[in-house]
Parts: structure tokens; sequence; C-alpha cells
């Protein structure tokens, strides 16, 4: 047997024997049929990327139309109740009074139900018994329900949870009183809140609504009740469908 070098494969060739003339083994050449049934597979797991591409941006257009996110900012009051019975000297006061401004977002899914969150704060510091300053900050995040009740109102009720922070300043106090007086520091509590709002849209995507939010605090020592209600009203922008 004698082999022949090729540039491209080995040529086996017989011996002079039968005097034949060398040939080359037969090249494998993919059949017609197969090849295009090859590439034909290739193309079609190509493009089945597309539909399904566009599946995926058609469902998320669907979600996006079927939800709606309202900011507002607003501004209400404090109302909580004092103790008219005591006489004893230096009681927890009120935590009542003064502007509270707030800033809200709100998302509603096709379903009408969705969450919120709310943040609340006096605007000026409060004195304390007279001699010591303070600022409240209340936050709370909701569960939401927003039925449909007339044309362009849509009611809003809400319940969940969040916290209150006192911020007290001048930890010494400026106690003017010979008998001395208690001073506070800082301190944060746990609360559980309840909300109602009614949305009216009053021009293309702006919105008014009055709305009121009751607190109940736990263990709010610093004063006088643990529940505390907050009333006022708020303007927004929608984004998204309606």
């Amino acid at each position: 047997m004698v082999r022949a070098a090729s540039s491209d494969r080995q040529i086996l060739c017989q011996p002079n024997l039968s005097r034949l003339p060398c040939r080359a083994p037969p090249m494998w050449r993919p059949h017609p049929r197969s090849l295009n049934e090859l590439i034909r597979g290739l193309y079609l797991r190509k493009f089945a990327v597309v539909p399904s591409a566009c599946a995926v941006l058609l469902l998320s257009s669907t979600l996006a139309r079927a939800q709606q996110t309202d900011v507002a900012v607003g501004a209400g009051i404090l109302l909580s109740t004092k103790n008219i019975t005591a006489s004893e000297g230096y009681l927890p006061p009120p935590e009542k009074g003064g502007l509270y401004p707030s800033f809200s977002i709100v998302r509603i899914l096709k379903n009408r139900y969705g969450y919120s969150g709310e943040f609340a704060y006096s605007y000026k510091q409060h004195l304390y018994n007279g001699y010591q300053e303070y600022r409240p900050i209340l936050y709370d995040f909701n569960g939401i329900f927003a039925p449909h009740v007339a044309k362009r109102t849509d009611a809003e009720i809400m319940a969940g949870v969040g916290g209150q922070t006192v911020l007290f300043y001048n930890q010494y106090g400026s106690c003017s009183f010979s008998s001395g007086c208690a001073t506070h520091l800082d301190n944060n509590q746990f609360l559980f809140h309840l909300g109602i709002g009614i949305r009216y849209t009053a021009w293309r995507h702006y919105f008014v609504r009055p709305e009121a939010h009751l607190y109940h605090i736990v263990n709010n020592s610093n004063f006088h009740s643990d529940n505390v209600l907050r009333v006022g009203a708020s303007v927004g922008y929608t984004f998204g469908h309606k």
C-alpha cells in the first residue's frame, strides 16, 4: 500500500500490480435535503426569539396600562385628646396642633387593589410642656382598595403599619421652674394606621384628595394618648392608565 500526499487529504494507492490509477476515497457531502433542513432549523431557532420577545413586550405593555401611580403632596393638622381631669403637674401633653406637610405614593392595580406609602412631619417645632422643643414625624406603608364611586371619583381605603419618630431639641431643656423639669431624648414607636380618602380627578391627570388618617401609636408614653388623628387634603398627578 502506498500513501500519496495531497494538499487536503491522504490518497490511498495500490501497488503496481493491476496498474490501476490511484483514486482518492470519496469525500462525504451532505445530502441537499439534509442541508436544507439544517439551515431551516437554524433560522427557525433564530427567529423564534422574535415572537417570544414581542410577547414579553406586549405583556409588559398590558400590565403598564392596567396600573396607575398617584404621586401627591398635601398638608393637614393633628388632633388628639388631652387629660382634663388630673391635677398632677407636668402631665404628658396631647399630640396635636400645627401644620403637617405630607408626601404620598399610591399604586393601583387593575383589580382596584394596590399599595401605598406616606410621610408626614410637623412643619414647625412644638414646645413640650412649655420648655423643650420637639418635632413629630409619621410614616406608614399600606395595602389599599380604591373602588370607583362616581364620575371622576374614587374612594381610597387603606390599612397598614408604620412608625413615629419624635425629635427632641436641646436635650438639657430650658426649664425655668425651681423644682426642675424632666427632659426627653429622641425616640421611635411602632404604629398601626387606618386611612380613607376621596380622590377626585379635577383636570386631565391632576386630582385633589381630602383625607383622614388614624394612627394607633404603641406605647406613646411621651403624649397623653396613643391615638392620633390627622386630617387634611392632597393634590397630585396620576401616571399611567386611569
